[in-house]
């Protein structure tokens, strides 16, 4: 027989009933806290897409600020659409145009006097016209 004081070094190991609820605990934390991370990445998206649109829309205004006109397309912020001295471009940082946080170009739309104009993403579901469009007039 074991002396007591070799019993009381003895390490006990987890059982697998115990390993088993501990996995369950942190499955269960783990489907409480993932929807919500899911809904605020996708709030991110939404935010810096509206960011987006309204610095678009700066560069559209100095563009109009100094041609007297507002611009056909959005490449005209980044390259002169003609020969004009006026033309103070590029407008925007980079060479090229960004895309909204779901990886399409932004629509872009003079009305038809050219007096002024929208720019939108068509949102997650990437569907023109749908209640998840992002606007530049909203």
């Amino acid at each position: 027989m074991k002396s007591r004081m070799e019993q009381s070094r003895r390490v006990r190991a987890f059982t697998l009933i115990e390993m088993m609820v501990v996995v369950l605990i942190i499955g269960a934390l783990a489907a409480l806290v993932a929807p919500r991370i899911m809904h605020q990445f996708e709030k991110s998206k939404v935010h810096t897409t509206q960011a987006q649109i309204s610095l678009l829309g700066n560069a559209v205004k100095d563009y109009y600020m100094d041609l007297s006109e507002y611009p056909k397309s959005l490449d005209d912020l980044l390259k002169n659409p003609g020969a004009s001295s006026k033309w103070d471009g590029p407008y925007l940082e980079k060479d090229k145009l960004p895309e909204d946080a779901w990886g399409e170009p932004y629509d872009y739309q003079l009305d038809k006097g050219g007096k002024s104009f929208k720019i939108f993403s068509k949102g997650p579901d990437k569907t023109a016209g749908s209640a998840d469009d992002i606007k530049s007039w909203e």
